[in-house]
């Protein structure tokens, strides 16, 4: 038994569960990489400032949330609890927008990290694939990341997700809400860190999810009554275009999600057999949050799916993905030449695109073949010295039980042809 623990609220991810996250991942990653989107990779830390003005002091994020440290050379350092900041801040270093094609359509996975209370769904660490397009005000981009996202949980068999829909509006319509929006929290019985809440962003009380709070907001003013000529006729656009595509959704005109760079279009994806827990992914245009950085003004969009609520909602649904075999070939070496051999052959295989293993350590044929079972594999090569003195190996058929002598030199094209 090991002394240390994995930290509370972290996970480790182990074979063979461990490979139900792989295939999520590039699920979710495969329709981005067939759009035009690139990887980026960040660091796991950046400048608090980065997050605290993108993500917003008077979030939960910056204020409850973030790993905050101070390094021995004194600088402010962050632990990163979200990815659309670190890839903007990344994009701009680069002067990425300055070569020529506008949007720059970049995707990453990653680890995250927030100091939250642990329970099923919500972790201190969890991973994510994001998506970001960045220099373009098009409300077809918006609607372009809505679909592929919709596609990756499709592909991979979800059914019973939703997708919320939203418009926070813009500079122009959004400070008229927001005075609307103060006024009226200003009359309910709240306590005086949400009523601070209200005064720096009042729709992030909208977003509190305390019982009390929300029975006191029903009849608050919604967003959408506030919305200029041209927020309405963008996210009309954006709506036609998704549902063109056949992609279902539910307008939810209190739907605000907790990061304070949102502009106009907002989307959550809820799967509503994770209970409390049920947002699997979101995001959003984010039009302002470049200039917020010090850089130009660059309208974006994107969105983060989690990888950890992703499995959940498939474990909820009970779907069971297709995942390739991690062994499809077993050699099992009986002697000293037959181990040269055999290694050899197995060498050959891995370099042919077909996943084989080896019996490792001074084993014999039994606890070699008990092994095999344990690895999955399709199919056993086994061979002693008899078989090589002519000239064949054993190939044994884990499913079928099927053994037949396979010529030393055609295994490979036989294994190739057998496996497809």
């Amino acid at each position: 038994m090991s002394t240390f623990k994995a930290p509370k609220g972290t996970y480790d991810l182990i074979p063979p569960e461990s490979a139900k996250f792989l295939a999520v991942r590039e699920a979710i990653a495969a329709p981005l990489r067939n759009s035009g989107y690139g990887y980026i990779e960040t660091p796991g830390f950046e400048n608090v400032e980065l997050f605290a003005r993108g993500v917003g002091e008077s979030t939960d994020i910056v204020t409850k949330e973030m790993y905050a440290f101070e390094t021995k050379g004194g600088d402010r350092l962050a632990l990163r609890p979200e990815g659309t900041a670190s890839v903007l801040r990344a994009a701009l270093e680069a002067n990425l927008h300055k070569l020529g094609n506008l949007p720059v359509k970049l995707w990453y996975s990653g680890s995250y990290y927030r100091y939250e209370r642990p329970q099923k769904g919500r972790y201190r660490h969890f991973s994510q694939v994001g998506a970001e397009a960045i220099g373009a005000e098009d409300p077809a981009l918006d609607a372009e990341l809505i679909i592929l996202a919709d596609q990756a949980y499709r592909t991979l068999g979800l059914r019973s997700f939703r997708i919320l829909l939203n418009s926070l509006g813009d500079k122009e319509c959004r400070p008229v809400y927001r005075a609307a929006l103060q006024d009226f929290l200003r009359g309910l019985d709240l306590d005086e860190e949400t009523l601070r809440r209200a005064d720096i962003n009042p729709l992030r009380v909208l977003d509190d999810k305390r019982d009390d709070v929300q029975k006191q907001l029903v009849g608050a003013p919604l967003l959408r009554d506030y919305l200029c000529d041209a927020c309405k006729a963008y996210h009309e656009e954006v709506r036609d275009l998704i549902s063109a595509a056949d992609v279902a959704f539910e307008d939810d005109p209190k739907l605000v999600r907790g990061l304070d760079y949102y502009t106009r279009t907002t989307f959550e994806f809820v799967h509503d057999g994770l209970g409390s827990q049920s947002a699997v992914g979101g995001g959003g245009r984010y039009d302002g949050l470049s200039e917020m950085l010090g850089g130009p003004a660059l309208p974006s969009v994107g969105w983060a799916l989690g990888v950890d609520r992703t499995v959940l909602a498939l474990e909820a649904e009970g779907v069971e993905l297709e995942l390739p075999a991690a062994t499809s070939v077993f050699a099992v070496p009986l002697g000293e030449e037959a181990r040269r051999v055999l290694f050899a052959k197995v060498t050959e295989l891995r370099k042919v695109g077909i996943a084989a293993d080896f019996s490792y350590g001074a084993k014999g044929l039994k606890g070699a073949m008990k092994n095999a079972n344990r690895s999955g594999a399709r199919f056993t090569i086994v061979a002693g010295e008899r078989d090589l003195a002519e000239g064949v190996v054993q190939l044994k058929d884990m499913e079928s039980g099927e053994q037949a002598a396979v010529g030393v030199n055609e295994i490979v094209a036989e294994l190739e042809s057998r496996l497809g």
